[in-house]
């Protein structure tokens, strides 16, 4: 497949681009920093994706089967790229014709606010009691614009007609690939704490091509 994979320099985004490139598929990497990724065998397309000029992304995104996005903020100054970066994206997708979009979000998203749904569900249905009472809310507080950032950027993909799937993820560890993990739509994984992010990038390549996926949330999380 022809993929294109958005902040592909990230903790994900690395796992993403090595295991694509392993799989044999051809890879586009759009990043901020191109020297990160120098002797890679991929096409590097430089982009700030806080401000990336259309064409840039259109030329990124053009002829891609796919697009998968490791897009985050990594601290409080970068929070609100997620969702100014996919919609970004998401607005070159539609100049290209491209409709598969696989992106990264985090387990707490389902309940958290954004402003079309003001008034989110109370409790994720896969949360236990320590981490409904006790983890979430203190996590929620800690990460509180980076969340918003999240819920904003996933309510952009659920109102648009392309073909998504959003990976929420628990603690991101730098354990490696195992591909032993548990998934679930729509909710969290009882008892699921962490996951590596070379399982995470596991996955999000592995849903690409199942048509179950589109349109779903899914929980990840190691066994």
């Amino acid at each position: 497949m022809k993929l294109t994979i958005v902040a592909a320099t990230g903790g994900i985004g690395r796992q993403l681009l090595h295991q694509a490139v392993a799989a044999g598929h051809e890879v586009t990497a759009v990043v901020r920093s191109p020297a990160k990724l120098t002797g890679e065998a991929v096409r590097v397309v430089a982009a700030d994706l806080a401000g990336a000029a259309p064409a840039v992304l259109e030329s990124a995104v053009s002829g891609a089967d796919a697009v998968l996005s490791g897009l985050g903020p990594r601290s409080s100054a970068e929070a609100g790229v997620a969702a100014r970066g996919t919609r970004a994206v998401m607005a070159a997708m539609a100049a290209t014709g491209v409709k598969r979009i696989v992106v990264v979000s985090a387990a707490p998203i389902g309940t958290v606010p954004s402003p079309g749904r003001p008034q989110p569900p109370k409790h994720d249905p896969g949360d236990g009691f320590v981490m409904r009472h006790v983890l979430n809310p203190l996590v929620k507080v800690a990460l509180r614009t980076h969340y918003a950032d999240l819920a904003l950027m996933e309510e952009l993909l659920r109102d648009s007609d392309l073909d998504w799937t959003v990976v929420r993820p628990p603690r991101l560890t730098d354990k490696p690939l195992t591909g032993s993990y548990r998934t679930a739509y729509g909710r969290n994984i009882r008892g699921g704490l962490t996951i590596s992010r070379a399982d995470v990038a596991h996955l999000m390549l592995r849903v690409l091509d199942d048509p179950a996926t589109i349109g779903q949330t899914v929980g990840v999380a190691n066994a």
